[in-house]
C-alpha cells in the first residue's frame, strides 16, 4: 500500500495537495557531508567512528545506508541530523550549516526542518494517534487548529490511517504505530526524513507496507529518506544503498535488487576485505 491521495484529489491526477506539498526545490542538496569525521576517546584508546564522509544527496532522494557492525552507520545518521557534533568537516541540512550552531538552534532546527522514524515507534501513549502527528508542529509553535489539522488529518489518510485519528497508541497494531510514525515525521514537511531501522521491529509483510510508504512519500510527497538499515530487502527501495565500513563509505549501488545489495555486503564483511580495510 502507497501513500494515498487525501479524499479532496483523489482521481483529479494530482499528486500533492493542499497543506503537503512540498516546497520549489532549490539548488542547495537536502544532505551535504563534507570532509565529516568523528572521534571518540584520546591517544591510543580513540576510535575513528567517521574518517572522512564526503557525500551530497539531492533533494526528494531515498537512500538507504548499510555496512557491518561498528561500520559507522549510526555515527553517521547522528551527525547528519545533528544528533551529535563531528569532531571535524562540515554538515549542511538544507543549504543550512549547522556544524556552528548551538544545542538550543540545533533543538529548533530538529523541530521544525527534521522529521524522525525509528525502530521504535516513540509514540505517546497518553495521546491520541492525531495528537501524536501533530506533537512537532505544537513543539515548533506552530499551534494544532485549522490548515495544521488538516494536513494530520491528510497524511493519517494516506498512510491508510483515515478514521483513525481519535485512538490512541495501544489500540493499533504495531505497522499501524509505524504509519503514525511516518505520518508524525512529515507533518512538518522537513528537509529530510531519517529512518533508522525503521521495518526492525515489523514482520515481513508489515515491513514491506512501511517500506512502500516511505517509498511513496518520495515519490509522491518530495521527501528526502535516509535510512540505516541492515535488511538487503529494505535497502532495494531506495535510490541509492551506500555502504559504510571503517568509518569510510566503502561502495555505492544504483537501485537494486535484495539479491545483490546481499552480495555487495557480503564482500564487506569478506576476510579480504576486513584485511585490506585495516
Amino acid at each position: 500500500m502507497g501513500i494515498r491521495r487525501s479524499k479532496r484529489q483523489r482521481g483529479t491526477g494530482q499528486e500533492s495537495y493542499e497543506g503537503i506539498g512540498q516546497e520549489p526545490h532549490g539548488p542547495a542538496a537536502a544532505v551535504e557531508l563534507r570532509g565529516v569525521r568523528r572521534e571518540y576517546g584520546r591517544g591510543a584508546a580513540t576510535v575513528h567512528a567517521l574518517r572522512g564522509i564526503d557525500l551530497s544527496l539531492p533533494r526528494g532522494s531515498f537512500t538507504a545506508v548499510m555496512g557491518p557492525s561498528g561500520s559507522g552507520k549510526s555515527t553517521f545518521l547522528q551527525c547528519a541530523a545533528g544528533l551529535d557534533l563531528p569532531t571535524a568537516g562540515s554538515v549542511r541540512l538544507g543549504g543550512t550549516e549547522i556544524t556552528g550552531m548551538n544545542e538550543n538552534e540545533l533543538t529548533e532546527l530538529r523541530r521544525s526542518r527534521l522529521g524522525f522514524v525509528f525502530q521504535a515507534f516513540n509514540l505517546l501513549p497518553s495521546l491520541t494517534v492525531e495528537q501524536n502527528v501533530l506533537l512537532p508542529m505544537r513543539l515548533a509553535g506552530a499551534g494544532t487548529s485549522g490548515p495544521v489539522r488538516d494536513r494530520a488529518r491528510d497524511l493519517l489518510a494516506r498512510v491508510g490511517l483515515e478514521g483513525k485519528g481519535g485512538r490512541r497508541p495501544a489500540e493499533l497494531s504495531g505497522g499501524q504505530q509505524q504509519r503514525v510514525a511516518i505520518a508524525r515525521a512529515l507533518v512538518t514537511r522537513p528537509d529530510v526524513v531519517f529512518a533508522d531501522e525503521p521495518t526492525g521491529a515489523l514482520d515481513t509483510t508489515t515491513a514491506a507496507e512501511v517500506l512502500g510508504l516511505l517509498r511513496a512519500a518520495v515519490d509522491s510527497l518530495g521527501a528526502t529518506i535516509v535510512m540505516v538499515t541492515h535488511d538487503p530487502v529494505a535497502a532495494s527501495h531506495a535510490d541509492q544503498v551506500l555502504f559504510l565500513a571503517d568509518g569510510l563509505i566503502a561502495d555505492r549501488l544504483p537501485p537494486s535488487s535484495a539479491t545483490d545489495i546481499a552480495a555487495r555486503m557480503t564482500l564487506l564483511t569478506a576476510p579480504a576485505y576486513a584485511g585490506a580495510a585495516a
